[in-house]
């Protein structure tokens, strides 16, 4: 099949739809970062290749996490649109404890169900990781739509899942793109955390 196609590094084969799907991700982090708009349309190129490297897998939480993906990709694009600030560009804030908490219990909650789901429908080989990176995915996605710093720490659960569950699937290009995620995923909330500070400091100071 035409996803198959790709090449050789170090005797691993790399279809191409994996390779350019997961630099687009990367370069999604990278835009993400810069709060630049772009990150919305390159992710929906990427997710769409990326959803035909893990059907392909047989890792049905992955494929069905693309799709989720690319629909609050869309969400995403039209909210940094409407929340631009002229200094700061997309306008960023820490989450509530009660919203770390909810977002938390969401995290564990999902996991469980979604992970009852594929192994009833018997969709992946790994339900448990299959489901956590799902669900932090999604809501990973989601609070970055909404602009809050959390976002980024979602992410480094997601990652710490994902390279193991890459690795035993022989996704070997994917696991090191999940390596270098976590990487950009640190300098990432360390910059958005750094915005949010000073975008509170600017609300409080006097016209």
């Amino acid at each position: 099949m035409w996803y198959e196609l790709g090449l050789t590094i170090f005797g691993q084969k790399i279809a191409y739809t994996e390779l350019f799907g997961q630099v687009l991700a990367l370069a999604v982090v990278f835009l993400a970062q810069r709060r630049s708009l772009l990150t919305w349309p390159v992710q929906l190129v990427s997710v769409a290749l990326l959803f035909t490297v893990y059907a392909s897998a047989h890792l049905g939480g992955l494929a069905t996490r693309q799709i989720v993906v690319g629909l609050i990709a869309v969400y995403g694009w039209y909210a940094w649109v409407r929340r631009r600030d002229p200094v700061f560009g997309v306008v960023v804030r820490k989450g509530s404890w009660g919203e770390r908490a909810a977002v938390a219990g969401v995290f564990v909650a999902g996991t469980v169900a979604f992970a009852l789901v594929l192994d009833w429908l018997h969709a992946s080989w790994a339900p448990w990781p299959d489901a956590a990176i799902f669900v932090g995915t999604v809501l990973a996605f989601a609070l970055q739509g909404l602009g809050l710093v959390e976002f980024w720490l979602v992410w480094l659960v997601v990652d710490a899942v994902g390279v193991p569950l890459q690795i035993q699937s022989g996704l070997y290009f994917s696991a090191l793109v999940y390596v270098v995620f976590a990487g950009l995923v640190i300098h990432g909330f360390v910059d958005w955390n750094r915005t949010a500070r000073r975008l509170t400091q600017a609300a409080k100071s006097p016209l």
